[in-house]
Order: C-alpha cells, then structure tokens, then sequence
C-alpha cells in the first residue's frame, strides 16, 4: 500500500493518455501456491506499438513484489540494465520483439488489502480490477494492453484440490510431494484486468445451458462445501441471464463453460473475469431461510451484471480507466432491463431511481462530483461510484429514449461486433449508436464530460381558444468542482397530459400530422425552448418526465389537488409514485420544527388510506406508493440539513398515518400472512412487502396487539422476509425481551455469515436513542471483524451512512467513532477505508455545530499517514 503523508500524490489526467509503447502478444503463467511465498513465472511475447514512434523505454507496473528473475530473450539482466522502483521496472533498450520472463515472489497470506492474489478463509482468490495484476506480477497493467493467457497452477492437492483459471481447461495431473496442476488457456485477448484464479477445498454445483444454435454449456458454481445447498437461485438466475440476453440483443456466450466462485472476504460485489466471475458470497447463496426478497433480487441482477460483461466490458473493454462506465454504465442499464423484464417493472424503476436520489444527486452536489467519465483522479478504485455506474446507466437509458429502442439494440450490436476485441471509449460507443441510429447526438456526449445535476424548470399554458397547450422548458445546471459554467445538456424529456376523467390525451406537436401517441419524449437541447401541443380539447393536468426519463431535478410547482390528481389517475405507475413523494415531501417539509403531533393534512392522509385500501393494485407497487419519502432524501431538498429534526418529523407523520387507519392496516396485515409455500413471484414478494410495511406502522406505539403479531411472526415466521421484518421492529422498539429476540435470532443463525451481517445492520439502522453506544459495543462481539468487508459495512456502513439521525447525533460521538474505523482500515483495506469516508465528505451541508464536527475529523485524519485512496477523499472534501 502506498502512503501519504504531508505530500501530494500524482494525479492522472485523461488528456495525458498515450498509446501503450510495447503490446503484448500472449503471455504464460505459472503459479506454485504457498500461503505465504507463492512462487510466480510470467512468459511474455512483447511487440513494439506501431502507434508511438520513436521506440520508448519499456515500462512494467509491479508493487509489493520481491523480484526473482528477469530475463529477456532468455538472457539474465543484470540491475544495471533496468530501473527497479516502488512502482514498477523500466527497462530502456529493448528490441523491436521480444520474450521477456519475470519471476516474483508474493505473499498471499498477508495481503490485507484484497487486491492481486490473496487468501480468503483459506482458499486462494485474485481481484485484479482495476490494479491488481501489478501485486502479481510486473507487467504493463492498464485495460488497453490485451494477450491471449495461457496459466499453469501448481498446489498441494490436499489443501486446494480446485485450480480454476479463465478460459478452458487443456490440462491437468499429479506432481511428486502430493502436488497436482492445471493448465487453463483464454483463447480471447483480454486486459490483466480480467485474469483470475481461485484455488482451495471447495464445492462445485453443476448444471448446463443450450444455446440458441445447439451448444451445450458448462455452468458450475464452486462454494465452500458448507454452503452448497443456497446456490440453486444464483444457478437459476445465471440461465435466465443467458436467454435473456440471447433474446434481447442476439448474444450467445462463447466459452465452454461458465464459471462462478462465492467467497467472502471481498472488497466488491463482484467481478466478471472472463469466464471465471468471482463474487462476494452475498450475491451468490441465498434460500428462503437465510436471505430475504430483497437478497433474492439483489442475486439475480449481480449475477446477470456480471454474465452480460461477457461482451459488455470483456469482448469489448475500456482503454482506459476514465472510460470506466463504458462497461459499467451500459451493463447496469442491462442488468435493470433484465429485471425489470423479469419482475415488477415499476417497481425496479422507482428503486433504481432511489438510488440516484439518494445517492448519486448528492454526490453530483459534492466535493467529490466529477464527470461519468472523469477527466482526472488520484487513485482510480474512487471512481467506482455511483456517478460512473447508475447515472452512467441513466445516459444509456436517455440515449434508448432518443433513438427508439429498436434503433438502439441495433447501435448496442452494431458497436459490440465493431469493436470485438477491441479497448475503446465512449465517444466510440455514441459513435456506433449514432451509425446505426442515424441520429446525431454530438451535444449528448455533454453528458459524459460534465458533472452535476441539471435542473428543468417547467412553465406550462393552455389557450381554451387555440386548444393548445404551451410548455416553457429551461435547464440550468449547478457549478460543480470541475468547472462552473456549463454547457446546455441534450435531455429527452418524456410528458403527458392528462384529461378530466383520468385518460391520456394524444399529443400531437405543432407543425406535426394528428398523432395518437400519450406520451412524447421532447428533445430539450437548449437552455430555453418551448414546445407546443395542438388539438387539446380541455385543459389537462402535465405528467412530467414519465419513467423518470433523464437524472434531472425537475422544478414545476404543480398545486396539491393536481398532485393528488395525479396520484390516482396517472397511467405512468413511476408518476404515480413521484406525485405521492412530492406531495408528502411538500408537508413535511413545510412543518419542520413546528411542535404539533399532526404534520400531514387531511387531503394527504385520506388520498394514503384510498390507497391503502385499494385491493385491486399492485401490491408492489401500492407499498412504494404509501411509504414516505426518506430521511436523506428530504435532506437533499433542504438548504442546510437538520437530521435531528427531520427524522422527528418524519416519524411523526409515519405515526400520525398509523393512528389514522388502524382497523384497515391491521386488516392488510392480516390478508398478507401467506399458507402458500414461498415463491419469488412478484405477487408474492409484493404482498410480503405490503404486510410487513403495515407491521411496522402498527408497531410504532407498540400497543399489545400489534407487538403480540410481531412476536408471533418472528417466532413462526417461514422464511427470512417475515421474520427479519419482525426482528426489525422489534430492534427499535423499547420492549423488554427486545434483547432477548435479538440474542435469540444470532444463537440460530451464528453459523451463517450473510445472517449474522443482516443482525449487525439491524441493530446499526435501528431507531434508538443510544443507537451509536450500541454500535460502539457491537464492535467487541465475537462476530465483529474488521478483516471481512461484509462484516465491517453491516455494522460500520450501515450505521454512517443508514441512520442519519444516529450518526449524525448532536455530540459528534457518531463522526468520532466512524474516524476511528477508518484509521483502522486505512492500514489494512485502503479502498474499503474511502468508501467509508464519504458520509463526512458533505460536512459543508449541514448546521453549523455538525458541520464543524465533520470537519475535525476529517482535518484529524488528513494529518495522519494516509492510503492513496483515503487521501483523495480527505483532501478533497476539505477543498
């Protein structure tokens, strides 16, 4: 790990790339396994990149590397023949081709940072993105450099009977001393990025796959041999991923078989190495006893992410690491359409967008803001972010809107056959679309290039004469750290208008034949632009931005009743849920820090219990419907945040909704106590949601009934749902035997970690005054450790950035434990410890005595010894 210390480390600047001096051609592994001094031999077949001229010295990234050997063209070199530093080796005279060999020497066991080659509950494991390789090997370790790998793996057989590499098996036997090998070759150029290999104890759950032109397909995912009975959802998940994508975009996967490995200890969600995907057990074990509906979603789009990479991200990769939403974003954009196609569409689409709001909007707010693809960094596994994954999703999903979605899975294939093999860019994914689209979207690339968050403000008019309805749009869009003035940003804006008794109206355009479509998507260019509808018969109520159809703020000051209007009539179901949010959101803004027990009006609370007894909806969808906007989220729309007040606020309305309908909600709860055996259906799932959201609004004056319900459903309860919904309300509460539950549900379930993070988060996220004390003791159980990721964001995550009221508590205790967390992680996780520092990174957003807090503790870490990665974060958020 690299450290800083009253320094300034290098930052990488996007107009610095230069083409790779050196290619290389293929290159031949050979791992002998040891714990801690794994042997490593690389055969590499160099060429000299005709793109750079003159020749260039040859450079080879490699850290914590005890070099052996390094021979070129099989001569020993001597140390004055090349330039050994901290970062890597450079070699200045070499031919125009050339084999060069290099023997390392790692020490897997001690690698606590999870990067390269390292040990996981002893099985040997690698994450090579986005700069691993470089702790394996010295080699030119950047995503535009690809080779064909050939890879032998030697080990005890005893201690690791399985040796998975990528690509297909060729070779395999027995060596003296109770060794054995295996050969595996990629016959497809990839980056170092993408190289993997797993060795350990493990067990392998076997199925197949037949192809749309008849190939049959190995599918096998390896666990520890405890957890083989939780992987029949992911193998599932896996062949609904396949057909899906051969389906929707013609693509058939094209190895011999397809490889998975779970294991626990991992910085990521997971990783799409060709033909090998490592995960974190997280999203991979799952059965209705120990993960909840939310587990089994969460499953099936990590695992189909990680499967469409297999063209979207390794067919064709990214140049380099600013082009990182090439894969990431247009993969997130497919996985959401795989789910969506599989589950409740609206539903999926409310929470990806509760995600940008939550998330990505304050970060486009931030000190640590920057561009989809970013124009600089300092240490690259920051921009694993929100930004380049989710709102990259969204510029693949405006581009789908603005091309037509036909003319867009024609510009998807058109760049992936293009481009196979290929490291490129995103001007080069746009360039495709626009080829096979036939639309030039120059002023989209904007998107790409400029961070923060546009704001649309809306004016609308209707002329009863004229019969025409007028929509004045403006877009205007925050300064943010990279540059303050912006450029107008390309936003397809999807409308409709709304008649009197509840249908759509056909839009028709002026200039335009009569249309018969309902909802139009407008192509806002410009800073100010009006667009104009004919042959509107009465005056409508607007449907702004359908389906969430850009990441924008929408500013349009509609009035209550068109709000309410809006939220029983609207045939956008995403609408329908944002008039509801807007409408809460408007009332309990608007009574922060006015001592009354009621904060919501009666228009809003009798439109919540219509609602609320509507049997004929989505269950699903009515859930989203009736659950109020969040904590942070009503932060977000607030000058300075007061997370204090904002939460009594919020549980005020929760319980004035609660004393409103109680015979209703306790009769919802009761329809939801399902007979039927548990199915991820999303009637089902829908019903389970809703139940357990009238639980918990029962449970907040926890009057007897509702607690005996409560404790009936923990006890009896036939899956994990149910009961962790149970657990939840019973964490919060102030009950007597509320230790004893909880000390009752980790005595069950102490042997199975993905549990045991799922009771740490409870406890972290729960409602409790002293909520931060009991965190603080948390961190001696027996169960805690720091050296697991998982373990470390249940409880330390869980509570910075889950509990805003917790954290975010008066007397800073919150902010002094989470700085001492991160000083201990800085030594040993550096990527973990940065993640974990971004809930101080905003301090500049809230009220004077939090905001000072905040800031001490960051000026207190930027005084110590830091990774690359924390400083970055430090440093910038003190900017």
């Amino acid at each position: 790990m690299t450290k800083i210390k009253n320094s300034v480390p290098e930052t990488i600047y996007l107009t610095d790339y230069q083409f790779p001096a050196y290619l290389v051609e293929s290159i031949d592994l050979t791992f002998q396994l040891e714990p801690s001094a794994t042997h490593v031999r690389s055969l590499v077949q160099f060429v000299r990149n005709p793109e750079c001229k003159p020749a260039a010295p040859l450079w080879l990234d490699g850290e914590n590397l005890r070099l052996l050997s390094l021979r070129l063209d099989g001569v020993q070199l001597e140390s004055t023949a090349y330039r050994l530093t901290a970062a890597g080796i450079e070699i200045a005279d070499v031919p125009p081709a050339f084999t060069l060999e290099v023997e390392t020497e790692i020490d897997p066991a001690g690698n606590s940072a999870l990067e390269g080659l390292y040990l996981s509950s002893g099985n040997f494991c690698t994450q090579c993105e986005a700069q691993g390789f470089r702790k394996i090997t010295y080699y030119p370790d950047r995503p535009d450099v690809m080779a064909r790998f050939r890879v032998r793996i030697e080990a005890e057989f005893s201690a690791y009977p399985i040796l998975l590499s990528n690509g297909n098996l060729i070779g395999q036997g027995r060596l003296e001393d109770g060794r054995h090998f295996v050969q595996w070759e990629d016959p497809f150029r990839k980056p170092s990025y993408l190289f993997a290999l797993v060795a350990g104890n493990l067990a392998c759950i076997e199925d197949h796959f037949i192809t749309r032109s008849g190939r049959e397909i190995l599918l096998q995912i390896y666990v520890e041999h405890r957890n083989r009975e939780f992987c029949d959802h992911a193998m599932l998940s896996l062949k609904k991923a396949m057909k899906w994508d051969e389906e929707v975009y013609g693509l058939e996967y094209d190895l011999d078989r397809y490889m998975i490995v779970a294991v626990d200890d991992f910085n990521m969600g997971a990783m799409e190495n060709k033909g090998l995907n490592v995960f974190n057990s997280k999203y991979v074990l799952a059965r209705s006893e120990i993960a909840t509906d939310v587990d089994f979603l969460g499953i099936e789009a990590v695992i189909a992410h990680e499967y469409f990479h297999n063209y979207t991200g390794n067919r064709v990769t990214c140049r380099d690491w600013f082009q990182l939403s090439l894969k990431e974003g247009l993969t997130v954009f497919r996985d959401q359409e795989f789910s969506a196609d599989l589950n409740s569409a609206a539903v999926k689409r409310i929470d990806d967008v509760r995600i940008l709001r939550q998330s990505q909007f304050p970060e486009d707010a931030g000190p640590m803001a920057h561009p989809v693809r970013p124009a600089s960094y300092v240490e690259i596994n920051n921009f694993y972010t929100v930004t380049v994954y989710n709102k990259g999703a969204e510029l693949i999903r405006m581009q789908q809107a603005l091309l037509g979605k036909e003319q867009f899975n024609r510009g998807v294939r058109h760049y992936l056959k293009k481009h196979d093999g290929q490291a490129v860019t995103t001007d080069d994914f746009v360039i495709a679309l626009e080829e096979a689209g036939g639309k030039n979207l120059a002023q989209f690339r904007r998107w790409y290039a400029q961070a923060g968050t546009p704001r649309v403000t809306l004016e609308a008019r209707y002329d009863a004469e004229k019969q025409e309805f007028r929509l004045l749009c403006k877009q205007y869009c925050p300064p943010t750290p990279d540059k303050s003035a912006k450029y107008p940003f390309q936003i397809p804006l999807a409308v409709g208008l709304i008649a009197a008794d509840g249908s759509d109206l056909p839009l028709t355009l002026t200039g335009e034949a009569v249309s018969d479509l309902t909802t139009r998507v407008l192509d806002l260019n410009q800073a100010e632009q009006e667009f104009v509808f004919t042959c509107v018969p009465e005056k409508p109520v607007l449907s702004p931005l359908r389906g969430f159809s850009a990441p924008v703020i929408l500013e349009y000051p509609q009035p209550d009743a068109e709000l309410a209007f809006r939220m029983g009539h609207d045939s956008d179901p995403f609408n329908r849920w944002e008039a509801a949010q807007l409408l809460a959101k408007r009332e309990l803004l608007s009574v922060l820090e006015i001592e009354e027990p009621n904060v919501l009006s009666e228009l809003f609370v009798k439109g919540w219990i219509q609602a609320l007894g509507d049997r004929s909806a989505d269950p699903s969808l009515l859930t989203q419907l009736l659950i109020l906007p969040s904590e942070v989220y009503l932060g977000e729309q607030m000058g300075i945040i007061e997370p204090g007040l904002i939460h009594q606020t919020r549980q005020k309305a929760r319980r004035q909704l609660s004393a409103a309908a109680p015979e209703l909600l306790l009769a919802r709860y009761r329809e939801g106590r399902q007979t039927r055996a548990y199915a991820l259906d999303p009637q089902q799932v829908g019903g389970r949601s809703l139940k357990n959201l009238c639980l918990s609004l029962l449970m907040l004056d926890e009057n007897p009934q509702a607690v005996e319900l409560c404790l009936q459903q923990y006890e009896f309860a036939g899956n994990m749902t149910d009961r962790l919904a149970a657990l939840t309300c019973l964490a919060s509460s102030a009950l007597p035997q509320r230790q004893t539950i909880l000390d009752d549900f980790y005595q069950r379930w102490q042997k199975q970690p993905l549990v045991v993070d799922k009771w740490f988060t409870l406890q972290a996220t729960a409602d409790r005054e002293n909520v931060c004390n009991d965190v603080t003791t948390l961190l001696q159980h027996p169960a805690f450790t720091l050296e697991n990721p998982n373990r470390a964001r249940s409880l330390i995550s869980s509570f910075a950035a889950g509990n805003p009221a917790g954290f975010h508590q008066v007397d800073g205790a919150g902010y002094r434990f989470l700085t001492e967390q991160i000083l201990h992680l800085n030594q040993r996780n550096p990527q973990l410890a940065a993640r974990m520092a971004l809930p101080l990174s905003r301090w500049k957003r809230f009220e004077s005595v939090r905001s000072g807090l905040m800031r001490d503790q960051l000026v207190q870490l930027q005084q110590q010894e830091l990774s690359r990665d924390l400083f970055e974060v430090v440093n910038k958020s003190l900017k």
